[in-house]
């Protein structure tokens, strides 16, 4: 790191150059992988509903690069469902599922998730990877860190409002020449 001091009007002033930042160093938890065959993105701290990414992720899993674009551009147009398995109570049947009946359209989570979708594509364009064969072969979202507010309630009291982020998770990897 370079110093440098010189006398300005009376006051002495430092200037310092060549900072580094360092910056967070993320894990995922794939292991095994291969970089010359495979690219991943995250997203970290999304302001997105936990439950709804992990269905979003669990859906396009095994998906094309293009098939996975195309039915997240859907579900954010609301032409197609997204199955719901685990957080599904009182959630309504949607038309069109296969092998489930409950199903949303999460279009918060599928707005952000196909930007890390996106950042994928660009890493694996990056790594020169042919785009026609790219799959989606980890897929992951859970819980980041809470958000606590307060909302005033009546009688001078208070409730708290807490707001869980969202961390995602994606690898593609480019398959085999048929």
């Amino acid at each position: 790191m370079a110093n440098f001091s010189f006398l300005h009007k009376g006051l002495n002033i430092l200037l310092v150059t060549d900072l580094t930042i360092d910056m967070p160093k993320w894990g995922y938890s794939i292991t095994d992988m291969d970089p010359e065959k495979m690219v991943k993105a995250s997203g970290r701290e999304l302001r997105i509903s936990h439950k709804h990414a992990r269905e979003v992720c669990k859906t396009i899993k095994g998906m094309n690069l293009d098939q996975a674009k195309d039915y997240l551009r859907q579900v954010i147009l609301k032409k197609k469902p997204v199955p719901f398995r685990r957080f599904n109570k009182k959630v309504g049947h949607r038309h069109g599922l296969e092998k489930a009946f409950a199903g949303r359209y999460p279009v918060n989570a599928a707005q952000q998730i196909l930007k890390v979708l996106e950042g994928a594509e660009a890493n694996a364009e990056y790594k020169g990877l042919d785009m026609e064969r790219l799959r989606i072969i980890h897929a992951s979202a859970y819980p980041g860190m809470k958000i606590k507010r307060f909302i005033p309630r009546a009688f001078g009291r208070s409730s708290p409002r807490i707001n869980t982020l969202s961390h995602v998770e994606l690898v593609l990897e480019e398959l085999e020449a048929t």
